[in-house]
């Protein structure tokens, strides 16, 4: 299995025409390189409490939020190395740990069944996060086709390319096929600048040369108020 790995970073976010994607590869062209995955389906499960109170709460934009997932990179069997990563965010800073199981181990874990296979600091944060949490369970399930880079000059400065997002709240495995609903629009794409500094001045010269602006954009919480606006309507429809 992976050795855990612990990330320090700021995180930007914007949503892109297909005509900005396209302008701001071309600024990266002489920048930056493609990471070791290239193009993948990063597939997500995404845990929270039986009235989503980790989303709900991220939603309200507070100082300090956090999540717990785990993600895989292809459809995962059994056997598989799947990523459990509980993600923070304090004070615009993201701070994320990640550590590697074996798929059919995730689910147990995650679920109390069994103590962590291989324990270390970061699953004593998760476990402390399990339970803190009481009432845990898989959520939605989430999927993306990243086009991910790294900076040549500094590996650190990195750039992601996320389109077809799709979630959905049934079948959730990360050994089902990719499907459900989409949270783009039509040509969008959602771009992501991960640095633990500062952005380079050619980045910066591209975002404004395509007038782009950072967005608070999120995923999770976008699937989670599709949810809502739906429950909402039914409750309304017996009322």
């Amino acid at each position: 299995m992976s050795s855990p790995m612990v990330f320090k970073r700021y995180e930007i976010k914007y949503l892109l025409t297909r005509e900005q994607k396209e302008a701001v590869m071309s600024a990266m062209t002489d920048h930056m390189d493609p990471d070791s995955f290239g193009r993948s389906t990063i597939r997500n499960i995404y845990y929270d409490t039986d009235n989503y109170r980790l989303v709900r709460r991220s939603l309200e934009r507070p100082i300090y939020k956090e999540k717990l997932r785990v993600r895989s990179y292809c459809t995962a069997k059994p056997e598989d190395e799947v990523f459990i990563e509980l993600k923070k965010k304090f004070n615009s800073v993201v701070y994320k740990r990640r550590t590697g199981i074996c798929q059919r181990q995730a689910a147990d874990y995650l679920a109390g069944k069994i103590s962590a296979p291989n324990p270390c600091q970061i699953t004593n944060e998760i476990d402390y996060f399990l339970q803190f949490y009481e009432t845990l369970a898989p959520k939605v399930f989430l999927s993306y086709e990243r086009e991910a880079f790294f900076g040549k000059d500094d590996s650190e400065f990195r750039v992601t390319f996320d389109e077809n997002i799709l979630w959905r709240t049934t079948d959730l495995s990360l050994e089902a096929g990719v499907y459900g609903e989409n949270i783009l629009s039509p040509g969008q794409t959602l771009m992501e600048i991960k640095t633990s500094g500062g952005i380079p001045i050619w980045m910066v010269d591209a975002l404004t040369s395509q007038r782009l602006q950072k967005t608070s954009f999120s995923k999770y919480g976008s699937a989670y108020m599709t949810i809502f606006e739906r429950e909402k309507e039914e409750e309304e429809a017996y009322a």
